[in-house]
């Protein structure tokens, strides 16, 4: 498996340990690139379509490079924005994330859309965003 060239252009907009863990992650479970850097209309119209809660410049996708990217599985032809299967991923990414880290090949953990506050319970969060990964400082 590998990134298409519209998925790698989009991960090269975001932080090298955001690229380093999606590198191996490509490995093991197919998935695309949805975002990584937004600039201020594209995170303004995410935003007001309600893919977001955070304006301009309040999202980690604002910073250049990115320090969250959204990704998600892709299934043959389509992306599968199935609540299990994106719960599968996001806890695969989530693995090879603390892996990385542990072996000191990055250096910031991450946190999952699927679990805000990070105990590892992904029914108790209020805004489910399965496909978006960032980086915590």
């Amino acid at each position: 498996m590998s990134y298409s060239f519209a998925s790698k252009t989009k991960l090269e907009t975001c932080h090298p340990d955001l690229q380093a863990i999606f590198f191996y992650v490509i490995l093991g479970y197919d998935n695309t690139i949805v975002c990584g850097h937004r600039g201020e209309q594209e995170q303004n119209e995410a935003f007001a379509s309600g893919a977001s809660e955070k304006t301009y410049p309040n999202s980690k996708h604002n910073s250049y490079p990115s320090m969250a990217v959204d990704a998600a599985p892709y299934e043959k032809t389509h992306i599968d924005w199935g609540k299990t299967q994106s719960a599968d991923f996001s806890g695969y990414v989530k693995g090879i994330a603390d892996m990385l880290f542990r072996m000191s090949i990055i250096s910031h953990k991450i946190r999952r859309g699927v679990d805000w506050d990070s105990d590892n319970d992904v029914d108790d969060t209020k805004f489910w965003d399965a496909c978006h990964f960032e980086l915590i400082e």
